[in-house]
């Protein structure tokens, strides 16, 4: 699938502000190699994935939860939540995605 770009408002940029991230730093995030699932218990209105990916500033485990919304005849990531993994989380994902 061919994504022409992001859809940031306000308010998912506050949402990942709040947990240290940047738009720059999500979009890094998402442009890097990805484990991307689907996010099916919050698919209610719009299919929902999950993504666990790395920084490309300092290689740092980042979960990001996104839609894809189609604007102007253009499908566009539209990052919903991101936040830095705990190392706790990132042994329990690196022993079952190993």
């Amino acid at each position: 699938m061919l994504v022409a770009g992001f859809d940031w408002d306000d308010g998912n940029r506050h949402k990942m502000a709040k947990h240290g991230l940047s738009a720059d730093i999500v979009e890094g995030v998402l442009r890097g190699p990805l484990r991307v699932a689907p996010d099916q218990a919050h698919s209610g209105t719009e299919r929902r994935y999950r993504a666990v990916g790395r920084t490309m500033q300092d290689g740092r485990a980042v979960f990001v939860v996104f839609t894809l919304r189609e604007l102007d005849g253009a499908v566009r990531i539209r990052p919903i939540s991101a936040r830095y993994m705990h190392a706790k989380e990132i042994r329990r994902y690196e022993e079952t995605h190993s």
